[in-house]
């Protein structure tokens, strides 16, 4: 009868280890032990009053940036806020001009439009710049940041894998102290 118990005791041991020794790892919840969560993205606001026309293009192009990454997020200022960043459209050809990472203003260029250029696409890039990219001239349709050399036809308004990358990088902990003079890029 002893010799019973023990085996069966041994078998019990031996059954419970295999998924140890076969390579398989069972986890087990441990009460009041929480797995770290992911950064907060950091939020950036955007005041797209001055963009006229172009409002819904804008709007658009934010939301493609928050589909897109997960390290920041643009939302609409709210009512007598200071904006990140300042959307206004003008005669000219499209630009971004940041102050630091996440801060500057954007011109939505009627020059560019009127030459048939798609309006998601130039606000998606432009806010490329304001998350710190810049231009990747010449560049095939598939990269956002070759902006104007994609050609007229090109209506692409999503950055790629590396373009996401960065902007992560850019804001995965990246010093955001402001810049003593602004950038100006002119696509």
């Amino acid at each position: 009868m002893h010799v019973r118990t023990l085996t069966g005791g041994v078998a019990a041991a031996l059954l419970m280890s295999m998924p140890l020794l076969s390579g398989q790892a069972v986890a087990a919840d441990s009460p009041g032990v929480t797995a770290p969560s992911a950064p907060a993205a950091r939020v950036i606001t955007y005041d797209a009053g001055g963009s006229s026309e172009f409002r819904s293009a804008v709007d658009r192009g934010a939301a493609i940036w928050n589909e897109s990454v997960d390290g920041v997020e643009m939302r609409p200022v709210a009512s007598g806020q200071r904006a990140n960043i300042r959307v206004v459209a003008d005669n000219g050809w499209p630009r971004a001009v940041t102050t630091s990472l996440g801060n500057g203003t954007v011109y939505i260029g009627r020059e560019a439009v009127n030459q048939g250029y798609d309006t998601v696409r130039i606000s998606s890039h432009e806010l490329g710049h304001i998350l710190g990219l810049p231009d990747r001239k010449p560049g095939p349709c598939s990269s956002l940041m070759s902006g104007s050399t994609a050609g007229i036809a090109c209506t692409n308004p999503y950055p790629n894998a590396a373009e996401k990358a960065e902007v992560e990088g850019n804001f995965g902990g990246a010093a955001t102290a402001p810049s003593r003079t602004p950038v100006l890029v002119r696509d």
